[in-house]
């Protein structure tokens, strides 16, 4: 059962709430419907969040409906000093009123207020990113105009459920991999995506979970001997007795990998961090940058957050038994803990 794969097309959800097939698959087959979600409004949470990275800076986009709290944000990130800088909006109690796609396949997801103007539309095959956030950092604005070309290939989709909580499920989806082209522009500097080795990842997800939670994840893309290669690593989250969140990406391809183990050093976050696997696929060295930390206690709401970005060095294993030198790649891990 352990790593188990979903192919059928069929509903996420029972009509008591609970998952239906608990599992991992290569796209989202299991279909989302959020007027089955046995729980109140304020505890869904939903999102889409984009990064997209090239060898000298970056950019994150998050538009979020967690209930009852929307974080809205952006991230400008440099990799040559390094440093990176974050805005967010927060706004009380959306509930589904910013009514974000039940599947990341087609729509438009956006947030607009006097400040802030978001959108991500997908279409055709391709993502088209737009931001305008002002008084952004020393009250200039940060615009964003980004397109991500979706090849077909895999995905990383994974419906994990809680043991405490038959209610509890987490639907998420990972596409790494995304050719990215266009701009981002900040204080007279416009920086340009290359389409031939920059890519931007999706972390689309919905669902109910418990109170207290931790969790580890891990992401990176680049090209690795001329074809485009990713990959995700997560755990602590739920139940993932019927399967990991662990996955390569190869020209197209997903591969599987089992238990993923995060060493992440107790001295601090940003000295050398190690990744090991329990079927020997996954053996890296991470050397970290920026820690992208964030701390928030506020009665019921308390958060904990470590997205670490760096390079990372070793060896990943395709299904054939294939070895890939990575070396250097641009990535992040994080180690996050909420309540909420």
């Amino acid at each position: 059962m352990r790593n188990h794969e979903v192919t059928a097309s069929q509903p996420l959800l029972r009509a008591d709430g609970s998952l239906t097939e608990p599992g991992w698959s290569r796209s989202l087959c299991q279909i989302y419907d959020r007027s089955k979600i046995k729980a109140p409004k304020f505890r869904i949470k939903e999102w889409d969040y984009y990064l997209i990275l090239s060898e000298a800076f970056g950019v994150a986009l998050t538009i979020s409906d967690d209930g009852y709290i929307g974080l809205q944000s952006a991230t400008l990130f440099d990799f040559t000093q390094p440093a990176e800088h974050t805005q967010t909006i927060l706004k009380p109690f959306p509930m589904g009123k910013l009514g974000l796609p039940a599947h990341s396949g087609g729509g438009v997801t956006q947030y607009r207020d006097k400040r802030l103007q978001m959108a991500f539309t997908v279409e055709g095959g391709k993502r088209h990113l737009t931001c305008t956030f002002r008084d952004f950092r020393d009250k200039k604005p940060l615009d964003c105009d980004i397109l991500l070309e979706e090849p077909k290939m895999d995905s990383m989709v994974i419906a994990t459920p809680w043991k405490e909580k038959k209610t509890a499920f987490y639907y998420n989806q990972k596409i790494n991999c995304m050719p990215a082209s266009g701009t981002v522009q900040f204080n007279d500097v416009q920086y340009r995506f290359d389409p031939a080795r920059d890519f931007g990842t999706l972390d689309w997800g919905r669902g109910v979970w418990t109170y207290d939670n931790t969790w580890y994840w891990g992401s990176g893309n680049g090209v690795v001997n001329g074809k485009p290669f990713g990959f995700n690593i997560g755990c602590g989250f739920g139940d993932s007795a019927a399967a990991t969140e662990n996955m390569l990406f190869y020209d197209g391809v997903g591969h599987k990998l089992d238990e993923v183990q995060f060493h992440i050093p107790k001295s601090s976050y940003t000295d050398p961090w190690q990744f090991s696997s329990s079927d020997g696929r996954f053996e890296m060295d991470f050397i970290p940058l920026i820690d992208r930390a964030a701390k928030i206690n506020a009665g019921i709401i308390v958060t904990d957050q470590h997205q670490v970005f760096g390079r990372m060095s070793g060896k990943a294993v395709l299904d054939d038994g294939t070895v890939l030198e990575v070396r250097d790649l641009l990535c992040f891990a994080e180690d996050v803990h909420n309540k909420y």
